[in-house]
C-alpha cells in the first residue's frame, strides 16, 4: 500500500472509492466545513471535490503536502487555479463522464418550455383543467442556437436534430465559416443570436464568458426566443434574463444553474415563464458512477507522475 493520503470532501461514487482504496489511504469527509478542511488539509496528498467544495487560496496555503486537486465533474471555477499553479499543484476534472447526462437534461428542459409541461402537471394535481391555456409549441423546424459546440454542445444538436430542429452552433474555439460540423451549422455569435428560436448555452464560466447573454445580447435576439442554460451560473445576466422576460422580448427560460446556488433571486425563480431545476445536470446513476472512476483514475495518475487526460494546471 502507497502511503498516499486522500481526502474526499464531498462524497464519491463506491466505484471510484474501490479504484482509490487499492492505491491509497481516503478518508471521506463529505461535508466537511471550511474551517475544518483548513485543519486537515496539510494531511492529504490529493484532495478530490465537486462543486460544494472551495479550494481557494488559503486551502492551498495549509496544504503543504498537496500534489493533486481532483474535481469529480466538469467545471474548476471553485479552485484557485493561479494559487495551485504558483504551489506546483497539479488540478484535474472528469469533464466527459457527465456529458450525456447534462444533454439529455438540457433537451428535457427544452420539450418542457415548448409544451409547458411543468405547468401542466402542477395544475392537474391542484385540480385544474387547463387545456385550451397550454398551446404550445413545435419543435420541428423550428431553430436551435448552440452557445458552446463542445462536448455537450454538440450532444445537444444530435438530439434537438432528431426532433426535427435545425442547429445554429457559435464556437469560440471554432472558425465560423457557415460549414456543418456534427450536424450544426457553424455560424458568428450575431447570427446564431439573432435568428435562433431556442438558445441553449453550453460553455464553461471564465472572465470572458461572465454575463455573456447580456440586455444588448437579448436585444438582439427574436421576439418570444426561449433561453436554456445547464452550463453554470454567471453566463446569463439574471437582471437581464428577468427584463427580458418580464418586457415579453423573452418568451420562457429554463435553469439549472444560478448565480447563487442554492439560487436567492426568488422573482427570477417564482416567475411563471421559468422553469428550474436544482443543477442536476450530471445527476444520474450512470454519469456519477463514470465520474468516480474517471477521477479516481487521473488522481492516482497525477500522483504517479503518468500521463494525464485531463489535466487543468
Amino acid at each position: 500500500m502507497s502511503s498516499w493520503r486522500i481526502l474526499l470532501t464531498d462524497g464519491l461514487e463506491g466505484a471510484g472509492k474501490e479504484i482509490l482504496s487499492l492505491k491509497a489511504e481516503i478518508s471521506d469527509r463529505k461535508g466537511i466545513s471550511a474551517e475544518e478542511l483548513l485543519s486537515e488539509i496539510g494531511d492529504y496528498q490529493a484532495v478530490i471535490v465537486r462543486g460544494r467544495t472551495k479550494i481557494t487560496d488559503r486551502v492551498i496555503e495549509h496544504a503543504k503536502a498537496l500534489k493533486v486537486i481532483g474535481r469529480c465533474g466538469v467545471g474548476v471555477d471553485n479552485i484557485d487555479l493561479k494559487a495551485a499553479q504558483e504551489n506546483n499543484i497539479t488540478v484535474v476534472n472528469a469533464p466527459v463522464a457527465t456529458s450525456t447526462s447534462v444533454a439529455e437534461l438540457t433537451m428535457g428542459l427544452i420539450f418542457s418550455l415548448a409544451r409547458e409541461i411543468p405547468r401542466a402537471d402542477a395544475c392537474m394535481k391542484k385540480g385544474e383543467w387547463i387545456k385550451k391555456e397550454l398551446v404550445g409549441v413545435e419543435l420541428n423546424k423550428k431553430s436551435l442556437g448552440i452557445i458552446g459546440y463542445g462536448r455537450i454542445g454538440v450532444i445537444v444538436g444530435k438530439l434537438a436534430a432528431s426532433a426535427g430542429m435545425r442547429i445554429n452552433a457559435f464556437d469560440c474555439f471554432l472558425k465560423p465559416e457557415s460549414t456543418f460540423v456534427d450536424g450544426g451549422e457553424l455560424l458568428p455569435f450575431d447570427d446564431v443570436i439573432m435568428n435562433s428560436d431556442f438558445i441553449s448555452i453550453h460553455t464553461p464560466l471564465t472572465k470572458d464568458t461572465k454575463n455573456l447573454i447580456n440586455s444588448d445580447v437579448i436585444s438582439r435576439m427574436k421576439d418570444g426566443v426561449f433561453i436554456i442554460c445547464a452550463a453554470r451560473g454567471g453566463i446569463i445576466d439574471e437582471a437581464a434574463l428577468l427584463n427580458g422576460l418580464n418586457s415579453g422580448k423573452i418568451g420562457g427560460a429554463a435553469l439549472d444553474v444560478y448565480l447563487e446556488e442554492p439560487p436567492t433571486n426568488r422573482e427570477l425563480i417564482d416567475h411563471p415563464k421559468v422553469i428550474v431545476t436544482p443543477h442536476i445536470g450530471g445527476q444520474t446513476v450512470d454519469a456519477q458512477t463514470q465520474a468516480s472512476i474517471d477521477i479516481a483514475s487521473e488522481v492516482l495518475a497525477a500522483l504517479r507522475g503518468d500521463k494525464l487526460s485531463w489535466k487543468i494546471v
